[in-house]
């Protein structure tokens, strides 16, 4: 295709899809303008919903289970060996360059990244300007570079606007304390915005944008209960927008069902380097450029540790959503929920205190906010033979050690919190 593109890709923490061109009430006007200009995703699904597993994701096109970072790594856990996205890039003639945070090896070098570039932190206050100086140096082409924002991981800054103005999320109780955590998130998601605007603005004072694809993403759904480190939808929802040359412009929606493995092999194909048979994921260019409407039936999820173990798997169409865990555990569990006014909200309402069946059933299209089980209802008995038969042969094909040895110890050196007031309990077989 010519010339090669120079490849930028900003990624937040916890930021799911709250931003305004996904039909959120927070004021995103440059991440809307990527979108209004370039290719939103609005169907995007990660692998797992907790950063180093996810992002492990992104750089190898790969389920956490095989390529190996099943937990976090400032936690202890580790990536297999696998073929990662900075490398391979680096050895097709890109230079390859890192500013700010990465969660996916104790050492970025080892992900393939030739340049580290660091700040006084990760916050994009510091690392945006960063970023900014080496894009008017006139880098060697063609490049790829990882951005790497804190924002909008926790703790949030305090909120002291009208809670009138917020609105609630629907999957937690409408209390001032939760608005106010929405709040203090908002304000985290605007400071990140603004990072994006003095990207674009400077990709197009510098004429780079004429050559130059920036895409955005995140890790998994936002840091509130009933979302990050569940498989609900709230947890594993992130956003992708992509704004480039042809065919990444035109104000395009894509709606397909697709998975964050997916962006590995995308890269690759479009700048027409070989994807390694081990990928799992698929090119969505065949999407991009209009030639097929769908490239995946059913996505996969997964957790097995976050900051305890907490051993589910699970499996998305476009309607249905089947959720199966293999240990006993509340529905929310709470050493897997960050702390913050909502988690004290969610204690207070009890939600703690329910059992997590271990098979789960939604209809989505009926039940977008997955409230109602349908696991033991009679008229979705085919269905759920379906969807539980769909994970089955999943886990079995892709060597899920869960499937094959019940319980997953961690590394030896690993951190794993406890699940304090649940112990684990034998679960009956998979029912097949």
């Amino acid at each position: 295709m010519g010339e090669k593109l120079n490849i930028i890709m900003v990624i937040s923490h916890d930021t799911g899809r709250h931003i305004g061109c996904y039909g959120v009430d927070v004021k995103t006007p440059n991440l809307n303008k990527m979108a209004e200009n370039g290719i939103v995703f609005t169907n995007m699904f990660c692998t797992a919903p907790q950063c180093s597993p996810s992002r492990a994701s992104i750089l190898t096109g790969m389920y956490p289970h095989n390529h190996g970072l099943i937990g976090l790594t400032h936690r202890g856990f580790r990536l297999g060996k696998c073929k990662l996205l900075p490398s391979i890039f680096a050895e097709n003639g890109y230079q390859t360059y890192l500013f700010g945070l990465q969660h996916e090896s104790p050492d970025p070098h080892l992900l393939g990244y030739r340049n580290v570039i660091k700040g006084k932190s990760n916050s994009c206050a510091d690392v945006t300007p960063i970023f900014l100086e080496f894009l008017r140096s006139k880098p060697e082409k063609p490049f790829f570079a990882m951005v790497g924002f804190s924002e909008t991981h926790r703790p949030f800054p305090a909120y002291n606007g009208s809670i009138n103005e917020i609105k609630p999320l629907p999957y937690l109780p409408d209390e001032p304390d939760v608005r106010r955590d929405i709040g203090g998130l908002n304000m985290l998601v605007h400071r990140m915005d603004n990072s994006i605007g003095c990207i674009i603005d400077v990709l197009e004072d510098t004429g780079l944008y004429e050559n130059t694809l920036l895409i955005y993403t995140t890790d998994h759904g936002i840091s509130f209960p009933g979302a990050k480190a569940t498989l609900f939808d709230p947890g594993i929802e992130v956003a992708l927008l992509m704004w480039g040359p042809e065919p990444f412009c035109g104000g395009k929606r894509i709606d397909a069902l697709l998975s964050n493995a997916d962006i590995m092999p995308t890269l690759l194909d479009l700048c027409g380097i070989p994807i390694p048979p081990e990928v799992q994921g698929k090119s969505m260019l065949p999407l991009i450029k209009g030639e097929v409407e769908a490239i995946h039936e059913e996505v996969y999820l997964e957790l097995t540790y976050h900051a305890a173990y907490d051993p589910i798997r699970g499996v998305r169409t476009n309607r249905y959503k089947y959720i199966r865990s293999f240990e006993w555990r509340p529905y929310w569990f709470p050493p897997n929920i960050d702390p913050g006014p909502s988690k004290d909200v969610a204690r207070k309402y009890g939600y703690f205190d329910k059992v997590r069946p271990v098979e789960m059933l939604f209809d989505l299209f009926k039940d977008p906010l997955e409230k109602v089980n349908l696991a033991e209802e009679p008229q979705y008995k085919d269905v759920l033979t379906y969807m539980r038969r769909k994970l089955y042969d999943w886990m079995k094909n892709t060597g899920d050690p869960l499937l094959t040895n019940g319980y997953i110890p961690p590394p030896p050196d690993a951190k794993v919190t406890p699940p304090r007031s649940y112990e684990p309990r034998d679960m009956d077989p998979f029912p097949i």
